[in-house]
């Protein structure tokens, strides 16, 4: 096998040679093409999704398909304005000289995908690449291993393999893959795994994008409404059962309003999914044994004061929060990547953003309150992205970048940016030779003159 990926990457390195994949026309192509593929194996997708994390139909669309279709949507849009060769202009000392701007593809992809969101987080990426003029080669996880599978039939239906190749396998295929010269790694996972990726590059000096994640914090103020801060919360708390990168760590709430809005969590847990989280379809799975163990070892610490149902035949952990929780437990020392929501107190912002500018960034804030403390957070404290009186919703906006900042990540797509991190920059300039002005040469007979210009 190991042989075989070798001889793979070589054809797609031959075939990115070839500048086939560089006309704006063939790019459009397989972009149409990937979006009928998703659209006619729908139903497979959900399936596999639900086979792997338990994902509704609904949820499954939104956070998966649906954001994918809409980033090809607007890609093919606008892809032949951000290809096209930009004019700028040039300084008045190198007249009659003209500036140019072309994007370029960079070349051969690595693009690593996760688990968690297995379908959107291989196949957006996937659409940069395809947007820059690059090949690729994908590869997902094995933890989702339903959902790869399909992923690998739409990508040998759709795409030529020396064009775009698909590979499965575990822990060795990774390690072979980092092992070979590629022209940018795109990741998405764990910043431990990040820092093994971001070495590897490091040998070829290859460009990297990591995606990762951290304890995003979502600050609940005494001027929040709490009821819809609540289930805001509830439902950033609760998609995909926490197996979210963004999904709201921790709440640091107000004293004055803690009882209350822990009340306004149960509510809101109730109206979602009822007196039997467990029963209901709407309501996710952890991935592994391993990771519902870790979970489970997770709760140890502070008061339950809702929730707290496990059941390890079904993989499932109800949405448990947890009260009393000391900065120094272990379930504040870690990302927690599940449906556990401890809470913290404070008295006034400025202990909470120094605790935030005392910890490592986050991939995403949010912030519940009124605009003149959320300015505050906004200017004071450093995240990914943040999101006033809301949860998750920045990363469905393909105008706005999404990535992280020091150890949530590094590099940001989406939109015009899914293109941008897979391309190459090249500054040009024309320079006629009609005229030649002497400005530049030695013996600088002229550069009294030209240092006033400059």
């Amino acid at each position: 096998m190991n042989d075989e990926i070798i001889i793979r990457l070589n054809a797609i390195k031959s075939y990115f040679n070839t500048q086939k994949t560089k006309d704006v026309s063939f790019r459009i192509l397989q972009l149409q093409k990937l979006k009928r593929a998703i659209i006619n194996n729908e139903k497979k997708i959900i399936e596999a999704l639900y086979q792997d994390l338990h994902k509704s139909h609904e949820e499954a669309y939104l956070t998966e398909i649906g954001l994918v279709l809409k980033e090809i949507d607007y890609h093919i849009k606008n892809l032949p304005k951000w290809a096209a060769l930009q004019h700028v202009s040039t300084p008045i000392y190198m007249w009659p000289s003209r500036s140019k701007i072309k994007a370029e593809p960079l070349g051969v992809a690595l693009i690593i995908s996760p688990w968690n969101y297995p379908f959107q987080l291989t196949i957006s990426p996937l659409i940069g690449a395809i947007s820059a003029g690059c090949c690729a080669v994908l590869k997902p996880s094995p933890d989702s291993a339903h959902t790869a599978k399909v992923l690998e039939d739409i990508i040998q239906e759709t795409f030529a393999p020396e064009y775009i190749k698909l590979v499965r396998g575990g822990i060795e295929v990774n390690q072979l893959l980092l092992q070979q010269r590629f022209d940018i790694i795109f990741f998405t996972g764990s910043t431990r795994v990040g820092k093994i990726v971001q070495k590897a590059a490091a040998e070829n000096l290859t460009p990297v994008v990591l995606e990762l994640g951290g304890k995003s914090p979502c600050i609940v103020d005494k001027s929040a409404n709490l009821a819809l801060a609540a289930k805001r919360i509830v439902w950033g708390k609760t998609l995909n059962a926490g197996q979210t990168c963004i999904a709201p760590d921790y709440v640091y709430v107000h004293q004055d309003v803690k009882a209350q809005l822990l009340d306004e969590i149960k509510k809101c847990v109730q109206t979602m999914f009822g007196s039997d989280q467990k029963k209901n379809n709407f309501y996710g799975r952890i991935i592994h044994p391993s990771a519902f163990n870790r979970l489970k070892g997770l709760m140890q610490n502070g008061k339950i004061v809702h929730g707290g149902a496990t059941d390890e035949s079904e993989k499932y952990i109800e949405l448990t929060v947890i009260d009393s929780v000391q900065k120094t437990d272990p379930i504040m020392q870690e990302e927690i990547f599940g449906p556990l929501l401890p809470t913290l107190s404070f008295a006034n912002i400025d202990e909470v953003i120094t605790h935030l500018n005392n910890s490592e960034k986050p991939l995403a804030l949010y912030y519940f309150g009124d605009d003149k403390n959320a300015n505050e957070f906004i200017q004071k404290t450093s995240s990914g992205g943040v999101c006033i009186n809301d949860t998750i919703m920045h990363v469905s906006n393909h105008n706005l970048p999404f990535g992280g900042v020091g150890y949530s990540g590094q590099g940001a797509y989406h939109g015009k940016r899914s293109f941008d991190v897979f391309s190459h920059h090249k500054a040009i300039v024309y320079t006629p030779t009609w005229i030649d002005l002497p400005f530049k040469y030695a013996p600088f007979k002229y550069f009294k003159f030209v240092k006033k210009m400059i």
